[in-house]
Formats: structure tokens, C-alpha cells, sequence
């Protein structure tokens, strides 16, 4: 069952990709607000979710966020990531540099060992306040499921008529390699239309991409929770890793999550 979460400040919980993980959920804790409606969100479909519009306020997570950190160190347990995620997509908050630029200050006077990661569906990266964000954080994580516009536009439904690869591709070239990749691979069909990203014609193009874009590290992964579209499959970890093994041969890391991982939204934390 797809859920919300309804806490800023949630988990920590063990991630095999990201160590001791303590979840910021910057969205309303009541209904979902993301510029993607995925068909295998772990949230469920934006219609699901729907109501205020309220994004939690800065003061407010920096306050819980300053408090869950100090409650962490003093048990000895402090973070090693402090993951943005939640209920839809972080980086549409009007404050978002300024929340990071909070999160590093107290990342570095609380635990400075801590890792800042931001998970994102890469849709405000256009945005001067959001790139420059970006760029501050440990782990910039931005998702490009396909090379194609119907492709994303049948698994990510984005919200904007005016979303196209190229536009994102070009937003990321700009990060000059300092961001992370994040892929979801799967098949089947959603609301009788077909759907698959992991054909040769589909992975071909999409490794094009990513030698254009050159980032840092490239992340795939499948189907692990609860999705809103119930005739979704997942691919098996050997097909991760033999996509996996053609980014390598591009001189690019290439790390395969094939256990609790979560898509564009996704979480680092269980909900309460």
C-alpha cells in the first residue's frame, strides 16, 4: 500500500547505499505536491494525495532538524546522511537553498562527518537558487529514466507540457560531472498502454545520455515497494547489473540497488 509520510523529520534507518540515513521531508505531511506524478511512486498518484499546498516552513525543519541531530550525537548515533526526500519533489520548496544552506551549517557544527544528499526528479534544476543548491550538497542524486519523451512522459508523467530529455539533459551538462544519476528500470503496462525502459533500443539511447551528460556516479535500481500502477514488474538484478556494466565501460561507476530502494520521491526511512 502506498502511503505519505507524515513527519519533516523521519527514520534514521540502515541504507545499504547511504549507511545510518536520517530523512527531511520539506513537503505538506498531509498530501503529496510533486512536478512528477510517477506510476511507480511509493507515494501513490498526486490525485491520491490531495489538500494543502503548505510546504514545511524553514524555521520549522531547521528547528527539528537541529534537535533530531543533537538527540543522535548525545546517543552516539549521529547520521552518516541526512537525506531530503518525502512527500513528493524537495527541491519546489520556495526556501530550498536556504534549507540547505541551514543543513550544511548545522551538518558542520553537530556531526561533520555527515553526508548531505538531495534526491530529485531534476524538474527545477533551471533554477539558478536550485543548481547553486545543488552544488553544496554531497550527494546531488537527479533521475533520468529514459532517452525518450513518451517513455517519460508514460512513467513519470511530468506535470509541465513543456518537460522534454533534451531541456534536462542540458540543465545537467551544466553541473560539469558533480551530480549522481539515479535510474529506475522496469516493464509491463499501466492503464493498458505498455511500458518497458529496458529494451536495447531504450538503453542504448539512454547510455548515449549519460556519456553526454558525464556525471559522477550512476545509480539503478527497480521495483522494491508498493507502486500506484499494480501491473509493474521488476527487472532482475542481473539485468541491473549488465546495464550497470555498460555505464562501467564508459568510465563511469555505476552502482546497482536491488533491495528497498525508492524512486524519484524516495524515501531513506520508513514511515511511522
Amino acid at each position: 500500500m502506498t502511503a505519505l509520510f507524515h513527519d519533516i523529520i523521519f527514520g534514521p534507518v540502515h541504507s545499504r547505499r547511504l549507511g545510518l540515513s536520517l530523512g527531511v521531508n520539506l513537503l505538506p505531511l498531509s498530501s503529496k505536491l510533486c512536478s512528477f506524478d510517477c506510476i511507480y511512486c511509493e507515494c501513490g498518484w498526486n490525485a491520491e494525495h490531495p489538500g494543502g499546498r503548505r510546504f514545511n516552513s524553514r524555521e520549522d525543519v531547521r528547528t527539528q532538524l537541529e534537535a533530531t541531530l543533537r538527540r543522535m550525537v548525545a546517543d552516539s548515533t549521529p547520521p552518516d546522511v541526512i537525506t531530503f526526500a518525502g512527500n513528493g519533489e524537495p527541491t519546489m520548496h520556495p526556501d530550498f537553498e536556504a534549507v540547505i544552506g541551514d543543513t550544511i551549517a548545522l551538518r558542520d557544527a553537530l556531526c561533520p562527518a555527515a553526508k548531505v544528499s538531495v534526491l530529485s526528479n531534476a524538474t527545477q534544476i533551471h533554477r539558478d537558487s536550485v543548481r547553486r543548491a545543488l552544488l553544496r550538497v554531497d550527494n546531488n542524486i537527479l533521475k533520468l529514466d529514459s532517452a525518450f519523451d513518451a517513455t517519460v512522459r508514460r512513467m513519470n508523467n511530468p506535470q509541465s507540457a513543456s518537460y522534454t530529455v533534451r531541456g534536462i539533459v542540458e540543465a545537467m551538462k551544466r553541473f560539469d560531472g558533480r551530480m549522481i544519476l539515479q535510474t529506475m528500470f522496469l516493464r509491463g503496462e499501466c492503464g493498458g498502454q505498455p511500458v518497458d525502459n529496458t529494451t536495447e533500443e531504450e538503453v542504448s539511447a539512454w547510455l548515449r545520455l549519460v556519456a553526454e551528460i558525464r556525471p559522477r556516479q550512476v545509480m539503478v535500481y527497480s521495483l522494491d515497494r508498493d507502486t500506484p500502477c499494480p501491473t509493474l514488474e521488476k527487472v532482475t538484478k542481473e539485468e541491473l547489473q549488465a546495464i550497470a556494466a555498460r555505464v562501467e565501460a564508459l568510465g563511469i561507476p555505476c552502482s546497482v540497488a536491488y533491495a528497498r530502494t525508492p524512486c524519484s520521491c524516495f524515501s531513506p526511512a520508513p514511515r511511522r
